[in-house]
């Protein structure tokens, strides 16, 4: 090797500034996501909706388990492996050594992750002795919609990085539920902090995990900022900084996207999806997501408790008009089942009730129902992927039903406070949606359908049919596909049989980026995680 000297001083100028010029068009900058609402909070156990899930388990959490980029196949996280007992019974997880929680102007650990912060993490949920047991206003969502606090027989340490859960029965997705965002593995060193200090709300607000990024501030319906972890240790995250931009309107997401104030915008409209493709500064990713949009039917409400009612209201109903106008045509399925056609155990033989009028009414006027009542429906005051435009979506829906002689009360409000009140049960009718978080039905039928769920109000409908949850409970604990398969459809034509919802659309999933924007990986579970994602 020759060592070269630059003897000349405007020379040693002209090579640094071409040096700067370099360095500068290589430097990591600010990713700007536009959202369409703001989280609900970080404490992320205490929520089910997408937009929180993106701003918390996804940037600031890890779990046991992962899910590859773009797939629902499992992958090592914080453990690096696992065993599985015979009988299927027991789990044992080999933790990952050297992961550092995040380091923030509220806390400083004095150590690295360990067997602890997954105890914590899960006993906090599963044990009412636990300290942190009666810390949320809200109870734990996922955890009590999806039992597993019947499931879970134990969680025990062997040593600092060994845990091992054991189940009181077989349960063939749990792997993939080790994987959702419930399960997000906090620092019980924090936790401890926090409760000494009589701060145990900060935990919703303070956010500590092992994430690819760090909190750094929150302003509601306006903007979340975060920062990388330089110690993440699957690498640093390329962007400088990572901010959500928060836009319930999807024409204005667009517009910042055009205007470069985001970089990425999530969930444009699909109409504006071919002007988007055709301008050459921005690109789309798509996707076949597992996603649905559905309208919950309260079946503890008056007239709504009587199946012949529900049966009539989705008699009434328009969908392919209702799909073609509010997503384009080709852009999304008319919904039949609670899950996509692609998933296990879909019913092919379920089919919705060709649209009359004259059998709706003649149906309404079998149960009793006056002509010109009143039912009220909750919907989002912004558009997101399973409703790219509530309003339209509600309106629709009313003229339908006013062919009936129902007159439909449609009340807009914004998306945390439309979630809190449905589940209250004060709807008759609710506009939603939900995406699947681990690629199985269970986790479409179990948190959204099941009689649990019923309780804690995440089944919006409050629906319980007997028969149903039996078959849905059998199929959790059948390794056998094909047999899971058949019990998922025998479920389904119960859940026809009932109609506690009206099932609208499996829409397509649509991304929208500026061209210089790398590393984005769409994810069919309809998760945003911007780890690897850059602003060239």
């Amino acid at each position: 090797m020759h060592r070269v000297f630059i003897k000349s001083r405007p020379l040693r100028l002209a090579l640094a500034a071409l040096v700067l010029g370099s360095a500068t068009q290589l430097a990591a900058k600010p990713l700007v996501v536009c959202t369409e609402a703001s989280p609900e909070g970080f404490d992320v156990v205490q929520y089910t909706t997408g937009v929180t899930f993106d701003a918390s388990s996804e940037t600031l959490f890890n779990r046991l388990v992962d899910f590859k980029p773009g797939t629902t196949d499992i992958e090592p996280a914080l453990a690096e492996r696992w065993d599985i007992s015979a009988d299927g019974l027991t789990y044992t997880f080999h933790l990952r050594k050297g992961v550092k929680f995040h380091s923030t102007d509220y806390f400083t650990p004095t150590r690295e992750f360990n067997a602890d912060d997954v105890l914590w993490s899960l006993l906090r949920q599963l044990d009412p002795a636990h300290p942190w047991h009666d810390k949320t206003s809200v109870g734990y969502p996922y955890f009590e919609s999806m039992a597993f606090s019947q499931l879970l027989k134990a969680v025990d340490k062997t040593d600092d990085h060994t845990v091992v859960i054991t189940l009181t029965r077989p349960e063939a997705p749990f792997l993939h539920d080790m994987a959702m965002g419930f399960t997000s593995i906090y620092s019980a060193e924090y936790g401890d902090q926090l409760l000494k200090a009589g701060k145990a709300a900060e935990l919703n607000s303070k956010p500590i995990g092992t994430g690819p990024f760090i909190f750094q501030r929150y302003n509601k319906d306006a903007q979340v900022r975060f920062k990388p972890n330089p110690d993440y240790f699957r690498g640093k995250p390329p962007a400088d900084a990572l901010i959500f931009a928060i836009a319930t309107d999807s024409n204005v997401r667009l517009q910042k996207l055009r205007a470069n104030e985001c970089q990425v915008a999530l969930y444009p409209k699909p109409d504006d999806v071919p002007s988007i493709k055709a301008d050459r500064t921005l690109k789309v990713a798509e996707t076949e997501a597992l996603v649905t949009g559905y309208v919950a039917m309260n079946t503890q409400h008056k007239y709504l408790s009587d199946v012949r009612v529900r049966k009539a209201i989705n008699m009434a109903f328009d969908r392919q008009t209702h799909v073609d106008q509010l997503f384009g045509k080709g852009n999304a399925l008319v919904g039949v089942n609670p899950y996509p056609p692609s998933m296990m155990g879909f019913n092919p033989a379920n089919q919705n009730p060709p649209r009359d009028l004259a059998k709706a009414r003649a149906l309404l006027k079998e149960a009793g129902v006056p002509e010109g009542t009143v039912i009220t429906l909750f919907t989002r005051n912004g558009g997101g992927m399973t409703n790219p435009n509530p309003r339209l979506s509600a309106e629709m829906l009313q003229a339908d039903l006013g062919q009936i002689g129902l007159k439909l009360d449609i009340r807009v409000m914004e998306w945390a406070e439309m979630l809190r009140r449905a589940k209250r049960g004060e709807a008759d009718l609710v506009s939603t949606g939900w995406a699947g978080d681990n690629g199985d039905p269970d986790n479409f039928l179990t948190p959204l359908l099941s009689c649990e769920a019923a309780k804690t109000g995440e089944n919006y409908a409050r629906w319980c049919n007997p028969k149903f949850q039996e078959l849905i409970s059998r199929a959790r604990e059948v390794v056998d596909n094909d047999e899971r398969a058949r019990l998922y459809s025998e479920a389904l034509k119960v859940y026809d049989d009932d109609q506690p919802w009206i099932s609208m659309a499996h829409p397509k999933m649509f991304t929208a980026m500026r061209d210089n924007v790398e590393g984005y990986v769409i994810s069919p579970l309809a998760k945003n995680n911007f780890a690897t994602t850059r602003v060239k």
